[in-house]
């Protein structure tokens, strides 16, 4: 008599349990999210928000014009289908003004560029993003949004901006077939990786109609800049040898940026003393004399 009673009452629970509705499944892209749909977003995600950035310029003769921005939206497409967050919209406006001499190059003026990203950002958190994540996808941008984000002192707000670097590298990756220290735009890891997120727009039959060769027309000294540097090193805006491409090392590099990216949205979530921080530096920097020493 127990054991039936007892054999009931597990039925009864695992019934109740498979009759649990699971969670609706919400789409990560801001644009395919409808208003009411973006207030359970905002609320699964904790606040956090991507803004994958890339940029418009050549990759080499056998990339598109987009592929930072392809790539860094599939990684991050991917990383917040494994931690929710919400996907800001295809962002291009960023820092690019040593490839203006090339074809289908956007560039902006760095007024523009802080401007609008200023703008956006503040629109996400108008609209519930407290955490925005910056996912970079070009290396140009790598000065312009840790100065952005350091800029966000300058006044106060309610408000996160993070920025996550290009993190495609890690221990266990494929050995490289081309040389390292040139492999920077459109070369062996880019053009992998390009394979795994948009192959229909790989062709690596023309990666050999141009030179990616350092040509190595300037000499400074080591902790020396000039803006003219990378046009110096490599006018065709290409770096390293893209048709020793893989899909092996794509797959890695790919899996690789995917996760680092899914680890700092959780540590993200996770963070409370950003904020807390921020808001007490807003308040003692309006009274500096008062600020203990």
């Amino acid at each position: 008599m127990y054991k039936s009673l007892l054999l009931s009452l597990n039925v009864l629970g695992a019934s109740a349990l498979a009759q649990t509705p699971a969670p609706p499944k919400l789409p990560v892209q801001w644009e395919e999210l409808s208003a009411a749909e973006f207030k359970d977003g905002i609320a699964r995600a904790q606040g956090t928000c991507l803004l994958p950035f890339g940029i418009m310029e050549k990759h080499g003769p056998h990339l598109p014009l987009g592929n930072d921005l392809l790539n860094v939206r599939y990684v991050a497409l991917n990383a917040a289908q494994q931690e929710y967050a919400i996907v800001f919209p295809a962002y291009y406006f960023g820092q690019i003004a040593e490839a203006k001499q090339q074809p289908g190059t956007v560039a902006y003026s760095r007024r523009l560029q802080l401007e609008l990203l200023q703008e956006t950002t503040d629109e996400m958190a108008r609209n519930g993003c407290k955490k925005v994540i910056i996912v970079n996808g070009h290396g140009g941008n790598n000065s312009l949004l840790p100065f952005f984000a350091q800029t966000q002192l300058d006044t106060p707000h309610d408000y996160v901006v993070y920025v996550a670097g290009i993190a495609r590298s890690g221990p266990g990756e494929p050995k490289h077939k081309s040389n390292p220290a040139t492999d920077m735009h459109a070369g062996e890891s880019e053009t992998s990786m390009s394979m795994i997120a948009r192959p229909d727009l790989v062709h690596l039959d023309r990666a050999t109609q141009e030179s990616g060769a350092d040509q190595a027309r300037v000499h400074l000294p080591d902790g020396v800049y000039t803006g003219i540097w990378w046009y110096a090193r490599f006018p065709n805006h290409y770096a390293g040898e893209g048709a020793v491409a893989t899909r092996e090392l794509g797959d890695f590099e790919a899996k690789t940026w995917i996760n680092g990216i899914v680890q700092a949205i959780k540590a993200v979530k996770a963070d409370q003393e950003s904020l807390r921080l921020q808001n007490e530096f807003y308040e003692r920097s309006r009274h500096p004399l008062d600020t203990p020493q």
